[in-house]
C-alpha cells in the first residue's frame, strides 16, 4: 500500500474527497504527465485508492474548479493548464469580503509589471511589440467608446506580461482582469477632462514605444506614470 492510499484510508468520510484530490495529484506528479495528457478512469482510480466512484468523481469536480483537471463532455479527464481566470477570482473575493483592498491589489500589480514590461523591452519578439502597439493605437482610436478602450487596456498589459516570456507573469497579471473590469470605469470618468483621458492613453502609446524600441528603463518609467495616475483617479473618486 502505497503512502499517499495509508493516509486516504485514514481519513474521516468528510476527509474522502480532500484524501482523494491529494491522492490524484501525487497521481498524477508520479506519472510525470503533462498538459492535455488522459489521467486514469474513475473507475480506475476508485479501485486505486480503495473507495467510491463518488468520492472520485467529487475530487475530479474540484480538480476541474481549480485547473488541475480539465473535465471535457463525453471523454476522458486530462491534465489541466494554469487558469488565470481561477486566480481572478480569488482576487474578487478577497476584495469583496474585505481581505484585500483595491489599492492593495494596484500596489501588487504596479510591482509586478514594473517587471513585465523591464523583461518585456528585452524579450519581446516582433510580432508581440507589433501586437502591444496595436493595441495602444485602438484604446486611442476607440476614444469615444469606452468599453472598448477598456478591453484593449486589458489585452495590452496581458500581451507584456506574455512577451516577458515568463508564464507566471501572465498567469497573474491576466488575473487582474477580474478586478480590472470593476474599476476601469470609475478610473477612466474620474479624470475630469478628455485631456487627461487622452494623457493616459498617450501613456500606453509611451510604454508600447519603449517596448518595440528595446528600451526597459524608458518602459519601467512610463509604466510607473501609468500606475501612480491610475491610483490617483481612484482616490479621488473614493475608490481605494
Amino acid at each position: 500500500m502505497n503512502a499517499a492510499l495509508a493516509q486516504l484510508r485514514t481519513e474521516t468520510d468528510g476527509g474522502l474527497v480532500d484524501g482523494a484530490m491529494r491522492a490524484i495529484i501525487s497521481r498524477l506528479r508520479g506519472g510525470r504527465l503533462r498538459i492535455g495528457d488522459p489521467i486514469p478512469s474513475e473507475a480506475s482510480l476508485a479501485t486505486e485508492l480503495g473507495v467510491s466512484r463518488t468520492v472520485v468523481r467529487e475530487a475530479l469536480r474540484a480538480l476541474a474548479t481549480l485547473g488541475v483537471i480539465d473535465l471535457g463532455n463525453g471523454r476522458r479527464a486530462r491534465v489541466g493548464a494554469i487558469d488565470k481566470d481561477v486566480l481572478g477570482l480569488v482576487l474578487d473575493h478577497a476584495v469583496h469580503t474585505d481581505q484585500a483592498t483595491i489599492q492593495q491589489i494596484y500596489d501588487v500589480r504596479r510591482t509586478i509589471e514594473m517587471r513585465t514590461v523591464a523583461l518585456a523591452a528585452l524579450r519581446r519578439l516582433d510580432s508581440e511589440a507589433k501586437a502591444i502597439c496595436a493595441h495602444a493605437m485602438a484604446m486611442r482610436a476607440a476614444f469615444s467608446h469606452p468599453n472598448e478602450v477598456m478591453e484593449h487596456d486589458i489585452a495590452f498589459h496581458s500581451a507584456i506580461a506574455i512577451a516577458s516570456r515568463n508564464p507566471l507573469f501572465a498567469l497573474i497579471v491576466g488575473s487582474f482582469s477580474v478586478v480590472t473590469r470593476q474599476t476601469w470605469r470609475i478610473g477612466w470618468e474620474s479624470r475630469p477632462t478628455d485631456a487627461e483621458r487622452m494623457a493616459n492613453l498617450e501613456c500606453h502609446a509611451r510604454i508600447a514605444a519603449a517596448i518595440d524600441a528595446r528600451e526597459p528603463r524608458v518602459a519601467e518609467a512610463a509604466m510607473a506614470e501609468h500606475f501612480d495616475n491610475s491610483v490617483r483617479a481612484l482616490l479621488s473618486a473614493g475608490v481605494v
